[in-house]
């Protein structure tokens, strides 16, 4: 969701750089990327413009930011910077900073300038990612470390094949948020608490689980063919699945290809002419064949009739070709009661 500030980030900025000498001001620019050019150098890539190290870099840098918070110019653009912290505080009290910076603006060189600001405000905290968190700013450590815990704790619950849908989601999160304020308890709040944690993720579909899973993180055709499927609900031919996957993902998928890959795969089951279902809805691999074996094993013996009906819970076929197949004496012998067991 887009932001609007009030302040103008570059003409902030502009000011701002004022305070600093000439030199400082240049890589100060070049370091944040605040110039024509949006990209940001690195300190080794501003030392060699200028023939010195890249500790040295490191130094003007940091003398730059404390020159600048010094100064009469960084006083006069207080309410600039209140502005953001509000903006922050609105937005959840902490956020992945990719996230806040899109929410401000989609331009690369005004998200370096708003960066910039965010770096030099008292108020902003920043932390490194990590193996369970995004980088992100916060402005209240107590708050963060609240949404961390509570993140950790969603994750250590799911399992790895979890396909949650966002309402669901977004209740079992706030049930492990501890005393949450109630300005908090919003939908797209806790949806960017959710986007922070790189260990829970969301599929094309709007669907949250586990980020490494291929339920959410789908890689492949066969990926997405387990999402269309499971979203169909029901036995779907392979052609359909072809034309979905390039309705709902624009992923081209040939036919052929798709259909390739859907017998390869143990999450689906043929059960009719080109009909695949999901084997966790419960129905039987192989043959039709060897589900009469199948059935038969589970059950003990069973009359035609009875054959027939399980069979078809498992299988989109004619009637005519299960009893095809229970008339193989090689595998099927009928007792005296006219039911079926199996041969051996």
């Amino acid at each position: 969701m887009a932001t609007t500030l009030t302040i103008k980030p570059k003409q902030v900025v502009k000011a701002l750089l004022k305070s600093l000498p000439e030199r400082a001001q240049e890589v100060i620019t070049k370091r944040y990327g605040l110039g024509k050019d949006p990209d940001k150098m690195t300190l080794e890539a501003i030392g060699q413009t200028y023939g010195i190290t890249r500790e040295r870099v490191r130094q003007i840098e940091n003398y730059a930011i404390a020159n600048i918070q010094k100064s009469k110019e960084f006083e006069s653009q207080t309410s600039a910077f209140k502005e953001l912290e509000e903006l922050v505080h609105e937005m959840g009290g902490v956020m992945a900073e990719e996230d806040l910076l899109d929410s401000v603006s989609k331009d690369i060189s005004i998200q370096n300038h708003v960066y910039f600001l965010l770096v030099l405000g008292r108020a902003f905290k920043w932390q490194k990612e990590d193996d369970h968190f995004k980088h992100r700013w916060h402005i209240d450590d107590a708050h963060s470390k609240k949404i961390e815990d509570a993140l950790r704790k969603l994750y250590k619950n799911l399992k790895d094949d979890d396909i949650i849908p966002e309402s669901e989601m977004i209740d079992t999160f706030l049930n492990h948020v501890e005393d949450l304020n109630d300005k908090f308890r919003n939908d797209e709040i806790l949806k960017r608490w959710l986007s922070i944690s790189k260990k829970v993720g969301k599929n094309p579909l709007g669907e949250w689980g586990v980020s490494h899973s291929p339920n959410i993180k789908a890689k492949g055709m066969r990926d997405y063919a387990f999402l269309v499927i499971r979203k169909h609900g029901s036995p779907i031919h392979f052609r359909e699945v072809a034309m979905q996957i390039q309705k709902m993902f624009g992923k081209k998928a040939h036919v052929a290809t798709t259909h390739n890959e859907l017998i390869k795969d143990p999450r689906f089951v043929l059960v009719g002419r080109g009909l695949y279902a999901l084997s966790e809805w419960g129905y039987m691999s192989g043959v039709v064949k060897d589900v009469i074996k199948n059935v038969i094993e589970k059950n003990g013996p069973l009359t035609k009739k009875e054959v027939i009906e399980k069979v078809m819970k498992e299988r989109y076929v004619k009637e005519n070709t299960i009893l095809v197949n229970l008339q193989n004496p090689k595998f099927f012998k009928k007792d005296k009661e006219n039911r079926y067991s199996i041969v051996g």
